[in-house]
């Protein structure tokens, strides 16, 4: 039997997007100690798990692209969202990030890409992976790129209305648009037709 996938954008989505005074806009955590954790998340990704789901994040993590961050840093900031995660019991099937971006200064980043968002190219890649059935598969995330990115792929999207992120969306059609990602997995269990 296939399972179906719940893809998650990770800043805004699972961590605070972070004030940078330079761009004087709201981005990813560029270090470690900017790494917070969205309050309230772990119930309902929890819920997801035991209702069968998988659960992805895909991420454009252009900052090193951009000459903001270094590479390694980038990385420090994966693996300490991971022991995050995993230390309230969240284990994602797998994380796929795009680190490219096409008006980046370093070079060999710098470039158009197949897997920056909003193309489908990890979600597709996922499909394939796992055998997902994409019929009961939805995209979380906080901006249009995220809405896009599903619905290339054929699956349903909910847009969270992260105040930080409102300059990032306005020109796509979610399935639904929340407050929070309780309320976007109450909306995937009573579509799919699951109790909550």
């Amino acid at each position: 039997m296939m399972s179906g996938a719940i893809f998650l954008d990770r800043d805004g989505v699972i961590n605070q997007l972070v004030y940078n005074p330079k761009t004087k806009e709201y981005e990813s955590p560029l270090s470690e100690k900017d790494l917070k954790i969205i309050p309230r998340i772990f119930r309902p990704l929890k819920k997801l798990k035991k209702k069968g789901f998988l659960l992805f994040i895909i991420s454009n993590q252009p900052s090193y692209a951009k000459g903001k961050t270094t590479l390694e840093t980038l990385c420090k900031i994966h693996k300490l969202l991971h022991r995050k995660m995993a230390g309230k019991g969240i284990v994602f099937s797998e994380y796929f990030y795009c680190y490219h971006h096409p008006e980046g200064v370093v070079k060999n980043y710098s470039r158009k890409c197949l897997c920056r968002k909003p193309k489908p190219y990890f979600i597709l890649k996922a499909k394939r992976k796992y055998g997902l059935d994409m019929q009961q598969s939805w995209f979380i995330g906080d901006q249009d790129c995220d809405v896009l990115c599903g619905q290339a792929a054929g699956i349903r999207s909910i847009l969270i209305q992260e105040r930080r992120s409102k300059n990032k969306r306005g020109q796509s059609q979610p399935d639904a648009y929340v407050g929070s990602l309780d309320e976007a997995v109450g909306i995937i269990l009573k579509r799919n037709n699951m109790r909550s």
